[in-house]
């Protein structure tokens, strides 16, 4: 039989539930049943049947986009902890999307966020609930309880934004300035779509896209009772879900907000532009695929979430070592036959093109938009039940205790990572010669000395942890200030029928299967959502990025992503447990919140930073900024790179979010005239920034613009607009003008 990975009882998970609040015996469920007191189920409400209708039930439904792009030069990238992976550019801008659903006549409502960021954060989430309640009363019902962020997982932004200290190694700490542009963008986009709030209707569907992921770590998941696997057609979950946002006064649709499992690592380690990677190309080609369409209204927000996304890649073509051998990495440990990880890379779909990973992201976000549109353009079905519920907590996971299904008490522990952890995937390998499913540490004198400075762990946390080895004990460490979270979020949203899971961590395929399943089970035995079927997807990582949650026989494997899931081998069954405890929040009538558990410790004015901040800008004698360096071809034909270069300065003097740095404009047919047909947002026009004199401030910037056959012909010029810092005095603003040009 399948491991049983639910709180005890969950055989009968209404009676599981109904024991939450009273009558419970042991005493680790004593200890959460106070949490759960303040729960009304006033008429047996959890037990109610919610209004069914044909063509679903009216919500308060409202979408927003805003720019979060922060420093796309000379900050570290956040994801592949790779420390010569400094920013040097920009391939396409990043947002904040949200889309907030209300019931009709009531505050209640939740807001779901998605960031194209790494993860969500406790850092930016506390920025960001600070920043709704400065927007006054009219944004009071929106706080704890009913607000997830969540990040896509992209690996192509800077990083220095998060909580704890950590992520911000390789970032040389905290960046105020990239920080304050995701806060500031994701409170512009709620309010955004908080001002587009009106009545209409929600509905869903799925698809089955083939060819978009793989699993990266077979290993770890063959692992899996082979009972349960066969249960499922495929070793990573291929279904993408899409919930349809259609306002009533006209049914034009105002959004659609998609769940699918796939790493955002198309774009290597070795990539320098900030992107959105393959999640952010596909909304916005779902975005523009949209404008024009008589069915869609304007400012049509596309969000694509992540799922379970712990052991996915895009990388589809599988590992391969680039050692010259044309084999296979190790099925077991992910290495070459130097016995190491560093020549195991996987591959995208279109990696013979060697360009960093542009080609194969844009194939991967191109699939992954074509199954959304696929379902888009589909009959789908209404999600009826018209009442929403959230419910939000803390929970400290340092040795939190909490039964099995078959009785026996467990606990979680403090947060600590394995020693694969430091191996890195097959999407980007680590350092030190560590190898996935090690054991030990490598042999290796500078890994000896780093060691070293490292807390060791104590024998209760290596009983706790076990059969993991302990790398780095971070769940322990808290000079200067603590590394990593040890309590997370524990939070659920449902309309109607729809549940949504989010999750902190980043669930693998099967971890997140059982997560899903035992939600659901437990919501239909209860009558959550009456007489329809639930409906529940998976989103993450959000709100405290807690790495990895594997199951208990993934995490015995120790691969990477059982090394890196933090709180031990019963994380998975912790989680589970958690969520269901307060599933009763999602009851059509249910009234009252947990209890807010442990707040999560603010690091935001502790933070250290070691980053530099920009000196000055210069130009060469004779030279001004924005001066045209080097001119574009005066003709060049549909499918060539058009590329222009200029005098330039810092783009850290001026983020210039909601606009761009970089265009190309073209001359309107009264020859006079001229409009812009392409910004930085797009991802066909590529910034990069250079620079030529460190001491005395010289820089450059070539903006590239890749043309193709779906191009006009005419005649076009570049603009590039930059930002200059004297050495003494303020930021100025500029402009640099190319010759025009042909496109034939």
């Amino acid at each position: 039989m399948p491991f049983q990975h639910h709180h005890r009882g969950l055989a009968a998970p209404k009676r599981a539930l109904a024991a939450t609040i009273s009558a419970v015996s042991n005493p680790a469920e004593a200890r959460l049943a106070s949490r759960f007191r303040n729960i009304d189920h006033a008429d047996n409400a959890f037990l109610s049947k919610p209004r069914a209708a044909a063509t679903g039930d009216k919500y308060l439904l409202g979408v927003g986009k805003a720019d979060i792009t922060g420093p796309v030069v000379e900050l570290n990238f956040a994801g592949y902890a790779n420390t010569e992976q400094i920013g040097s550019g920009l391939r396409q801008r990043i947002y904040a999307r949200s889309f907030i659903i209300g019931e009709v006549g009531t505050n209640n409502r939740f807001v779901y966020v998605v960031l194209d960021t790494l993860s969500g954060d406790t850092a930016v989430r506390n920025g960001v609930l600070e920043g709704l309640a400065a927007l006054g009363p009219d944004y009071s019902m929106y706080g704890q309880s009913n607000v997830a962020v969540t990040g896509t997982h992209s690996h192509s932004g800077p990083g220095g934004w998060f909580n704890y200290l950590l992520p911000q190694v390789t970032s040389l700490g905290f960046d105020r300035q990239g920080y304050q542009a995701i806060v500031d963008g994701t409170v512009l986009s709620i309010k955004r779509a908080h001002e587009s709030l009106q009545e209409g209707y929600l509905d869903f569907g799925t698809t089955r896209i083939s060819d978009a992921n793989i699993n990266r770590s077979l290993y770890a998941y063959l692992a899996n009772p082979e009972s349960e696997r066969a249960q499922y057609e495929d070793d990573v979950d291929k279904t993408l879900t899409l919930l349809r946002f259609k306002r009533a006064s006209d049914g034009k649709n105002i959004g659609v907000l998609t769940w699918f499992a796939v790493h955002a690592t198309s774009m290597l380690g070795n990539n320098t532009h900030v992107s959105g990677d393959n999640k952010g190309l596909a909304a916005y080609l779902f975005e523009e695929s949209v404008k024009g369409d008589d069915n869609a209204a304007e400012g049509f927000v596309a969000g694509f979430s992540q799922a379970n996304v712990g052991d996915t890649s895009p990388n589809v073509l599988g590992a391969w070592c680039d050692d010259g051998s044309g084999s296979m990495c190790d099925f077991k440990t992910s290495t070459c036959a130097d016995g190491k990880s560093q020549s195991c890379h996987g591959r995208g779909p279109l990696f013979q093109k060697l360009d960093l990973g542009v080609s194969s992201c844009y194939e991967i976000g191109r699939r992954h938009f074509a199954g959304a549109r696929e379902v888009y353009d589909s009959k789908l079905a209404p999600v009826v039940g018209s009442s929403v519920r959230s419910f939000h907590y803390f929970q400290d996971m340092q040795y939190y205790e909490f039964p099995l299904d078959n009785g026996t008490l467990v606990q979680t522990c403090p947060a600590a990572l394995g020693y694969s952890f430091a191996a890195g995937t097959s999407d980007w390998p680590g350092a030190f010669d560590f190898t996935q499913g090690d054991s030990g540490a490598p042999d290796n004198p500078l890994w000896q000395v780093v060691a070293g400075l490292l807390r060791a762990p104590s024998a209760k946390q290596k009983k706790c942890q076990g059969p993991k080895p302990v790398l780095l004990d971070v769940g322990e460490m808290d000079l200067p200030y603590a590394w990593t979270p040890n309590i997370i979020d524990v939070q659920s949203l449902r309309v109607g029928q729809f549940i949504i899971i989010i999750s902190p961590s980043e669930a693998t395929t099967m971890a997140g299967r059982r997560w899903r399943n035992a939600v659901k089970a437990a919501a239909s035995e209860s009558s959550i959502t009456g007489d329809h079927e639930p409906v529940v997807v998976l989103g993450g990582p959000a709100n405290s990025y807690s790495h990895y949650v594997t199951t208990p026989e993934e995490y015995a494997v120790q691969r990477y992503e059982g090394a890196s899931t933090l709180f031990g081998q019963w994380e998975l069954p912790a989680y589970i447990n958690l969520t269901l405890q307060a599933l009763p929040y999602l009851a059509p009538k249910a009234a009252g919140y947990p209890d807010p558990g442990p707040t999560p410790p603010d690091n935001r004015e502790k933070m250290l930073s070691f980053i530099t901040g920009v000196v000055q800008d210069a130009t060469p004698p004779g030279k001004s900024f924005g001066e045209v360096i080097k001119q574009p071809a005066s003709s060049s034909a549909r499918g060539a790179v058009i590329s222009a270069t200029f005098q330039g300065a810092n783009p850290r003097n001026n983020l210039r979010l909601e606009d761009t740095f970089a265009a190309v404009e073209k001359l309107s047919d009264d020859g006079k005239t001229w409009k812009q047909v392409l910004s930085d947002r797009d991802w066909r026009l590529v910034y990069s920034w250079k620079r030529t004199n460190f001491v005395l401030g010289y820089s450059e910037v070539t903006i590239d613009w890749e043309t193709n056959e779906q191009d006009t012909p005419g005649t076009y010029r570049i603009k590039y607009y930059g930002d200059s810092k004297p050495l003494i005095g303020s930021i100025k603003a500029f402009e640099g003008t190319s010759d025009s040009f042909t496109l034939r």
